[in-house]
């Protein structure tokens, strides 16, 4: 299969790329919210770790992002992504939106956010989602979908008559701060833009290069 690509008029040249990675990122993203379809979560991104050797991923929400705070994203951190970011916190996040086909790539360190950030979110979730985030040990087996159904319906009449649940302290945030972008932007002839952002270790500011496609 085979599709049309954006025109020339999309194009990524060192006249038009912002110098800023952050801000190039808000505006792709904004730019893809304005044509995303009702069906299109345009927050869900690919988050990659990895544990002695060994490549997993699966797909997130982003929950927030910032120059200072990098990333944010929520999870069980006893998850199979959790375990192995507390075992490797050299991690990547690939965002793709088909129109107007552009992706970004993003590799960094994550670390826990505070238990206020964490706190905070979880509070602000739907009742029924943080009782889901209590009763599922995610990533372990379970026998069957009854069993969480049971769990979820003791949970329920356990807070049948109060609204504030705690978080438990297995579930949290993470900040992903980023120490390398890519942005691609596809093109129909397949010579498409690409884009690096890097930085060393002793400077905040950005330096960007092409790369070829």
């Amino acid at each position: 299969m085979r599709k049309p690509y954006c025109d020339k008029s999309q194009a990524l040249t060192d006249e038009n790329i912002l110098s800023d990675p952050f801000e190039l990122f808000h505006h792709w993203f904004e730019k893809a919210k304005q044509n995303a379809g009702k069906h299109t979560e345009i927050n869900a991104v690919c988050l990659s770790t990895s544990y002695q050797n060994k490549p997993s991923s699966r797909m997130v929400l982003l929950k927030g992002y910032d120059p200072e705070q990098g990333f944010r994203i929520f999870t069980n951190y006893e998850s199979r992504k959790g375990f192995e970011i507390e075992h490797n916190c050299n991690v990547a996040l690939l965002f793709y939106w088909e129109y107007p086909q552009r992706q970004i790539r993003i590799e960094g360190k994550a670390h826990r956010v505070s238990e206020s950030i964490s706190d905070q979110y979880f509070n602000a979730r739907p009742k029924l989602s943080r009782i889901s985030a209590i009763v599922s040990q995610q990533s372990k087996e379970v026998d069957s979908r009854e069993t969480l159904l049971k769990r979820q319906q003791e949970e329920e009449k356990r807070w049948a008559d109060s609204d504030i649940i705690p978080r438990p302290n297995f579930w949290g945030g993470y900040h992903i701060i980023p120490e390398r972008f890519e942005f691609w932007q596809g093109q129909s002839d397949r010579l498409h833009d690409r884009f690096v952002f890097e930085r060393s270790d002793h400077e905040k500011s950005w330096f960007h290069y092409r790369i070829q496609p």
